[in-house]
């Protein structure tokens, strides 16, 4: 498995990006489109994908759907774009985090490392969290529900193995905020409450009457009772 798939129509961007990346001493492809990206994608796995919004072709919000079809890996959106539409649509089509154009190059790999620690050391050392009827596999960031894999993609999947790995523990809002998105993240705090909505349509028996995912009044959420 490699660190990153950069797929950046820009040859220069995405060899500056590469470069910089390798001296950090992650593993780096390039791809200059989406098509490209997919043939890299059938080859080898990834830990991350750094995803440009404007391709050739197919753009990223594109192929971002398509890839969550398959893939599961974190991914960190690029574009010049910096209208809040836009970055909704991107963080909603799958995306973990989203950086705006022209960025500092040290910027971007600070907020690299952060999506990849988040991502892979959620909880410590362990590789699997188990818990009333779910199971997290982290190294493969795929979950089963009473043995049945359901789809979990993203923020979702974060918000996820926070709760659980915090099981019983009434988090505050802020802090499961600050876990999933980080300090810095442009979002909205109304963003938690979605996520949290969608999360519990797929985990929860009855999304209405949440048995897993637990609103703790003026406070934030727990997941399963209290221990």
């Amino acid at each position: 498995m490699k660190d990153i798939l950069i797929i950046e129509d820009n040859a220069q961007l995405g060899t500056l990006i590469s470069d910089f990346l390798k001296r950090e001493s992650y593993t780096t492809d390039h791809a200059l489109s989406a098509e490209e990206g997919f043939s890299y994608l059938e080859q080898e796995s990834y830990k991350l994908l750094l995803l440009d919004v404007m391709l050739p072709g197919r753009d990223g919000f594109e192929t971002l759907c398509e890839l969550r079809k398959t893939q599961n890996m974190p991914v960190l959106m690029m574009s010049a774009k910096t209208d809040d539409e836009s970055k909704i649509m991107g963080l909603e089509t799958g995306a973990d985090d989203y950086v705006e154009k022209p960025f500092s190059i040290p910027v971007l790999c600070s907020k690299i490392k952060a999506l990849l620690r988040r991502s892979y050391e959620t909880a410590s050392d362990k590789q699997f969290l188990v818990a009333d009827g779910l199971t997290v596999d982290l190294a493969s960031r795929r979950v089963f529900k009473n043995g049945s894999e359901i789809t979990v993609n993203g923020k979702e999947f974060d918000l996820l193995t926070y709760l659980m790995a915090h099981k019983g523990q009434a988090i505050r809002k802020e802090m499961l905020f600050d876990a999933v998105w980080g300090v810095n993240c442009y979002s909205e705090m109304s963003s938690l409450n979605v996520y949290i909505s969608w999360l519990r349509d797929k985990i929860e028996d009855d999304p209405k009457k949440p048995v897993l995912i637990q609103t703790v009044y003026k406070v934030g959420y727990r997941f399963g009772d209290n221990v």
